[in-house]
């Protein structure tokens, strides 16, 4: 049984494009007591095409754990299927209506066993924060972040590189297979808390911020701060949309057993 209470919201913006093509959802299991999925996707491809690879991305997340069962399904193994298969209906659907749609993908499944599991393909990222301290997050597939890797840049050359868009990994794309990454983290306690963002969120903040943002308040506080202060610092520059999740631990109440989850959706 979990000895954490959870409480999760989710924020969109549009910022200064003409359609959301992001995608975000929040999900409990019907066969799974105690499991809450986090799911972010965001979409490309013009006219109307990224949309409907992050609608998908939603759909497959959502199917998929829906017949999830801890009795007979291990989570690493249900999340490299949902992104093998949205893979798959996206370059499905690309033959059939002519357009190019891509999508990033990265999701989270916390455990009542106090664990948490996540994968990611492409640039939407996973923050995990130990209190206000960020411990780790995801390694976006970019070629910007390659070359980060191969110290050819640092990272501050990276935040604004003119070629941060390049994707090397992406959900529906042609040329070859995604690569997905999935990371455990096993032992979670109150304090503990997730962020998943796309990269019209992170853009803006250092890792620091975003820790500091989430430990000090709730997941909607959060979110509205967040979401305004990355619409003040993209001022003139076209703004991609912006999308997040917060997922957040806290000490359960001494009647509560289990966990709880609290839905708060913002979109401005």
């Amino acid at each position: 049984m979990s000895q954490y209470k959870i409480e999760a919201g989710t924020a969109q913006h549009i910022g200064d494009r003409n359609e959301q093509q992001d995608r975000i959802g929040l999900f409990t299991a019907p066969k799974a007591p105690g499991y809450l999925m986090a799911v972010v996707a965001d979409g490309m491809g013009g006219l109307s095409g990224g949309a409907l690879a992050a609608e998908q991305v939603l759909r497959t997340a959502k199917q998929t754990f829906d017949l999830f069962s801890p009795q007979t399904d291990d989570v690493p193994t249900m999340l490299a299927t949902i992104a093998r298969d949205a893979h798959t209906i996206i370059k499905l659907s690309a033959i059939s209506s002519e357009k190019k749609p891509h999508s990033t993908l990265v999701v989270l499944v916390i455990t009542p066993e106090r664990s948490a599991v996540w994968a990611h393909v492409g640039d939407s990222r996973l923050y995990r924060f130990d209190g206000p301290n960020c411990a780790e997050r995801t390694t976006d597939h970019s070629y910007v972040e390659s070359l980060v890797r191969e110290g050819k840049i640092s990272k501050a050359e990276a935040r604004d590189h003119h070629l941060s868009n390049v994707l090397l990994s992406a959900l529906g794309s042609h040329d070859s297979e995604p690569e997905v990454t999935v990371r455990r983290y096993d032992g979670l306690k109150p304090g503990d808390s997730f962020l998943l963002c796309t990269d019209g969120l992170w853009h803006y903040f250092s890792d620091a911020e975003l820790a500091a943002a989430v430990a000090v308040n709730t997941p909607r506080q959060a979110s509205e701060l967040l979401i305004n202060k990355a619409r003040e610092r993209a001022a003139g520059q076209s703004a991609d949309n912006c999308t997040l999740a917060i997922v957040k631990l806290g000490e359960p109440q001494k009647e509560e057993r289990g966990y709880t989850v609290s839905k708060m959706r913002r979109a401005v």
